[in-house]
């Protein structure tokens, strides 16, 4: 059995807690995304990153930084463009002329929550440089070394349909997302309310975020994530995460599969769904729950699906209801 020492139960209920008044607090600005929410929250407590794909105006902006309210951070915003260097984002030393000495002056990085808007509209070397804030939870300025203050969380978003003038992340940034969600239309009655709510008595479509309170500090992130660490992973449910990893290598209709790092982040969050049910152990439901968000942008399509409109999701469905889960 894979488990640290398990978290009491008074620790556990808290967590929980805190976790379900962040839920709350987001579902109270984004209306009809409740599963992409979840998976974000899911994320947090698994001290994971987040990928957002979805169409402009589809409330992506609106999420992050109603996530960043809730939990009272330091937020920054990054937009990506096509000219944007790794210094905007991780700061540059700069000189000053009266102590003739060079001073470090941070960039946005340095943050709990960080909003990469449209980060594939920046060239390979300017996404690059989040690589190093994402996996060490550091960067490197003139050859100094500077840490994060956790918790520290990226969440990025890109348009899926415009391609021109953006740069596909590559497969090495894509792996340190803990999760890319899908964010889609919303239903008939979440967008009537949506739209009802932003044209009443209201000039313009400004991100109102005024119903959000702050119902965390980042201390209490570090404690939550700290007791989603700690929930008991049998063995069995171990197992049940890296076959379906290792399915993904050689499935049928995949050109590529997922590498050790998925199994990874898939333990972690099938941890973080578990905590948010109010569960002291994972298991293979947490599992199977979180894998098409963990393993979609790691799986590659072959030339033949992609014609024929499959979708990553589509083989994953496939692949998951013929991996056998262990029983209780």
């Amino acid at each position: 059995m894979t488990t640290a020492t398990p978290p009491p139960a008074e620790q556990l209920a808290a967590a929980r807690d805190a976790l379900t008044q962040v839920e709350a607090q987001v579902n109270r600005a984004v209306l009809g995304q409740r599963q992409v929410v979840r998976e974000v929250v899911v994320a947090l407590a698994a001290a994971g990153h987040v990928l957002l794909e979805g169409l402009p105006g589809m409330g992506k902006t609106l999420l992050v930084r109603a996530l960043a309210q809730a939990l009272g951070g330091r937020f920054a915003r990054v937009q990506f463009t096509p000219d944007l260097m790794p210094a905007d984002i991780t700061g540059h030393a700069i000189f000053d002329m009266q102590s003739e000495q060079f001073h470090i002056r941070r960039g946005p990085v340095f943050c709990n929550v960080l909003l990469g808007d449209e980060i594939n509209r920046a060239p390979a070397k300017t996404q690059a440089a989040m690589l190093e804030a994402m996996q060490e939870q550091q960067v490197t300025i003139e050859g100094q070394s500077l840490a994060l203050t956790p918790p520290f969380l990226v969440l990025a978003t890109q348009n899926p349909i415009e391609q021109e003038g953006t740069y596909p992340l590559p497969l090495a940034q894509l792996d340190r997302f803990l999760l890319k969600s899908y964010i889609d239309y919303p239903g008939a009655d979440d967008e009537l309310s949506v739209v009802r709510t932003v044209t009443a008595g209201r000039v313009g479509d400004g991100l109102d975020l005024s119903a959000v309170s702050a119902v965390m500090a980042p201390a209490q992130v570090l404690e939550v994530q700290a007791a989603a660490a700690a929930l008991t992973l049998d063995d069995a449910v171990l197992g049940y995460a890296l076959r379906l990893v290792r399915a993904t290598r050689d499935w049928q209709g995949l050109d590529s599969g997922a590498g050790t790092r998925a199994a990874v982040a898939l333990v972690r969050a099938a941890r973080g769904h578990a905590l948010l049910a109010g569960n002291a152990y994972v298991s293979p439901d947490d599992v199977k729950a979180m894998a098409p968000a963990v393993l979609r942008h790691r799986v590659r399509l072959g030339a033949e699906l992609e014609i024929e409109g499959w979708r990553p999701d589509d083989v994953l469905a496939e692949l998951l209801a013929a991996v056998d889960a262990p029983r209780a």
